[in-house]
């Protein structure tokens, strides 16, 4: 056995880590935090609203139901004893100062007096005690008074109906029974407590909505600059809000002067690049011109020609056309002339299908160069073109089909890297391998994209998606 065998039978043998007590609850948490995070909004401002309001109502609610407990028990216990004692002074009276056999004037001064309604059960018993109510501060409180300065055997209903309470005490010859309105005994001010809270809720709300919405507004003006950059618009951005968006937003604007330079310089680099190798290409056309036509001149020329043109897809594909500004534009003019450069090619434009607005913000160059791209390649490898465009929720998609031999599905993203050149398949009509990276860089420049599909003429569909 060798030394590999040996290690392998010993990490089989060796036990697997145990796992920790607290592994359970680690996985369990961290599926409620999952949970809760899927069900929090995604916005900075509902969030933040969130942040703000939740704990300031919380700790309110907290302090104020204390506050509003406290207070409720010591009115309620208050209340409950001048009940008690008032059931104390009948009983002393009923047992001091013997009275007509049905306690008539006892009665009319307890139901005048006092406001009691008292009966004397004479012969009964205290009936057998009842489940006391959950949380019930008068049962509490009352129980607690009758305990204290009667001290005889009792019996309380303060569940039954809801306006009323019932009390039986013992006395020597029976039961005396006495029913109180419950607002003599309790103080339930829950209606304060509901409309504080909802009151200082929507307080709370309200300047929070107010002081956010001023906060949001810069964040969401400096992602509409952002995005208008990348597309190609020049937006007026001052930056305003908090001191840190401030901040972001002049660093935005220090960024976007970088690029902006930056392009001014590649841009007259390649400008001073292109008019040096055309003044060479120039001066080899005039020689070639120059010397007698023979096959091999020819060969050169045509050797120039296609050097030159690969030299403008080079320099077109470096420069990006980036120094352009995006403008309304009308798609259906363009397409129109996108037809007559199509049959210009030699190809059939069967139609060209328009539907709903055609004014799009673009930077009409770049786009009309993209679409020509690939309508000379639908040209150079199809007899028949179709050009349609249509407006959807918030893009523009420009449509090219043809009856050419098309391209396979899982070669269809390989042809838009720039130089790739398939074997026995379509590419651009420029010949230099940058047509269809060209024309995808200018549409993603502008927000969108160029996907390649299969056409219902049979070959392939260009399909342009822009922002409306």
């Amino acid at each position: 056995m060798d030394g590999t065998q040996t290690t392998r039978i010993a990490d089989a043998d060796r036990p697997a880590p145990a796992r920790t007590p607290l592994s359970p609850l680690r996985t369990a948490w961290k599926r409620v935090a999952r949970a809760i995070g899927d069900a929090l909004p995604k916005g900075l401002y509902a969030r933040s609203l969130i942040i703000i309001i939740a704990p300031v109502v919380l700790l309110q609610s907290v302090i104020a139901y204390t506050f509003m407990e406290r207070h409720w028990q010591l009115v309620t216990r208050r209340l409950s004893s001048a009940v008690t004692s008032d059931i104390a002074a009948l009983i002393d009276i009923y047992e001091s100062y013997p009275q007509d056999k049905d306690a008539e004037t006892l009665t009319r001064i307890a139901g005048n007096r006092l406001s009691l309604d008292l009966d004397i059960l004479k012969g009964a018993k205290i009936p057998s005690s009842g489940p006391r109510p959950f949380f019930s501060i008068l049962d509490e409180a009352l129980s607690d008074e009758i305990k204290r300065q009667i001290g005889r055997p009792f019996w309380i209903d303060t569940v039954g109906r809801s306006n009323l309470i019932e009390i039986r005490v013992a006395i020597p010859d029976g039961v005396m029974r006495i029913t109180a309105r419950r607002s003599q005994a309790y103080a339930s001010n829950s209606h304060i407590f509901l409309v504080w809270m909802t009151g200082s809720s929507m307080v709370l709300l309200g300047v929070a909505i107010l002081f956010l919405r001023n906060q949001i507004k810069p964040i969401l003006r400096l992602a509409a600059v952002a995005e208008g950059f990348g597309k190609g618009r020049d937006i007026e951005f001052r930056p305003r809000g908090a001191r840190e968006v401030r901040q972001a937003g002049h660093a935005f604007i220090e960024m976007k002067r970088r690029i902006e330079r930056a392009m001014e310089q590649r841009t007259a680099m390649l400008n001073g690049v292109s008019h040096d190798l055309r003044t060479i290409i120039t001066r080899f056309r005039l020689s070639l011109a120059l010397i007698e036509q023979t096959p091999e001149v020819e060969d050169l020329t045509r050797d120039v020609d296609e050097m030159s043109r690969m030299l403008e897809g080079y320099l077109a594909f470096a420069r990006g056309d980036s120094a352009e500004v995006a403008a309304p534009t009308d798609m259906r003019a363009l397409l129109e002339d996108l037809r007559t450069d199509v049959e210009r090619l030699g190809a059939h434009v069967a139609e060209v299908d328009l539907e709903g607005d055609t004014t799009v913000t673009v930077r009409s160059d770049a786009i009309r160069r993209c679409l020509f791209n690939l309508a000379a390649n639908a040209a150079r490898y199809g007899e028949t073109v179709m050009i349609s465009g249509r407006r959807e929720a918030r893009s523009f998609l420009v449509s090219i089909d043809d009856d050419g031999p098309g391209i396979p599905p899982e070669s269809r993203e390989e042809v838009f890297k720039p130089f790739v050149r398939l074997d026995d398949a379509r590419q651009d009509a420029g010949g230099s391998g940058l047509g269809l990276s060209i024309a995808r860089d200018i549409a993603r420049a502008h927000g969108g994209d160029v996907t390649l599909h299969e056409s219902l003429l049979g070959g392939l569909r260009a399909t342009v998606r822009v922002p409306a």
